[in-house]
This record gives structure tokens, sequence and C-alpha cells, in this order.
């Protein structure tokens, strides 16, 4: 097996398709690093499901105010025209389908857009959170993860065998080694590491790859 990315470039890979002005929540834990690597030029306006819109980037050590965290619990900072607001309001916003983008981690997805990404174990959130909520209220639900397992197990699959966060939901994932878009029920390959073949990348993939169109380097920075 290559090379594959680092958490750091396959969040920079993420963060180059989000429009400039578009409504982002990103999951808790490694979903939170896309907000570090957005293009120049671009701005998102940033979501928190416990009530806050439009906040800047995390403090340095020792400045945090610990009044002013994000969902996971993580401190933030504010930017003019940040706005606070009650958690009802928060997931009226989410189930109203006022987010643009919502970008999630993942132990399965599906070929058909299926979701898992929530656990109960002793080192994982409680229960599901607010997942199930963003990945039917969002306009676009986007993934980011390793490619495979810790085990080497595919992440990616025919259908998901643990508790699932949302159906037919998932639209374009990001991994450690492609960019995989979600159509009709089927994985549609976009861009691989150029040092990988195609049979490389379906031997740790758990379900077929399409190729519809030429598919593209995927080339990150060192970041």
């Amino acid at each position: 097996m290559t090379d594959k990315l680092t958490n750091a470039q396959i969040a920079w890979r993420a963060a180059q398709d989000i429009a400039d002005g578009a409504y982002v929540n990103l999951g808790i834990g490694f979903p939170e690093m896309v907000a570090r690597f957005q293009p120049p030029g671009r701005q998102a306006v940033f979501h928190t499901e416990n009530g806050v819109l439009g906040f800047g980037e995390a403090p340095t050590a020792g400045d945090e105010d610990w009044d002013l965290i994000n969902a996971g619990k993580k401190a933030i900072t504010l930017k003019p025209g940040t706005a606070f607001f009650h958690h009802a309001d928060s997931f009226a916003m989410v189930r109203g389908g006022h987010l643009d983008v919502a970008i999630l981690g993942a132990y399965e997805v599906a070929e058909t857009g299926d979701l898992a990404n929530w656990s109960t174990g002793p080192k994982d959130v409680p229960a599901v959170g607010g997942a199930m909520d963003l990945v039917h209220g969002a306009k676009r639900v986007a993934v980011i993860t390793d490619h495979v397992t810790r085990k080497g197990q595919p992440k990616l699959v025919e259908r998901c065998t643990l508790p699932l966060t949302g159906v037919g939901c998932v639209t374009r994932i990001y991994t450690s080694l492609a960019v995989i878009d979600i159509e009709a029920g089927r994985f549609i390959l976009r861009e691989m590491l150029p040092a990988l073949s195609i049979d490389a990348l379906q031997n740790v993939t758990g379900a077929k790859l399409h190729v519809t169109d030429p598919v593209g380097d995927l080339i990150c920075p060192e970041v």
C-alpha cells in the first residue's frame, strides 16, 4: 500500500470544496480541523449545535475563555457578528435546512449513502448527539475519514453493519486515499493518490468503485 494522506491533508482537501459564505457545521473531533484550511478569499460561516454562529478560530493556549465553546467543548473566539441563541433554535436551523454543508467523521459509509458514525463505547462521545439531525437537515453531507480501519478493514462498504446515523445522506467522501462521490447507490471515483492503482484502491474498498469520468490526481500540500 502506498503512503496515505494525513488527517490534516484530508481536512485541507475537504475545505477546498466549501463555497465562500457557506453555512457549515463541522462534526466533533477530526472534522473540526477543516476550519483551519479555508482557501484564501473564502470565509465560511461556522455553526455549532450548542448555539453559536459565525465564530472564529481557536484561541491560543492560555487565552481560552471556557464560557465560549463549540459542541465538542473546544474553546472558540468571537468575530464581529457572532451570534448566540438557544439550543432549540440551533436545532431549528439544522432541521429547517439552513445549513449548506455538514462535514462528519465515519466508522462506515455504504455505497447507498448510509452513514454509521457513532458509538457508546467508553472512549467515544456518548450516543449520537446532533448527527442524526445534521445528516438530514444540511443541504450537503460530506465525510472525512481514513480509507480503512486500524485493523485494515474497509470503511467504505456495500452495507453498514453498525448502527446508522442516517440513510442515504452522504454525497461525497474524502479519504486518506481518494475522493469518492455517491450517486445512484454507487461509489464514483473522482480523485485518488497518483501512486495508487485503481485495482489497489479497490482491494481496500468494500464495494465496487465506478469510474465515469477521468480520475483526477489527489494532491495535497504538506500542512
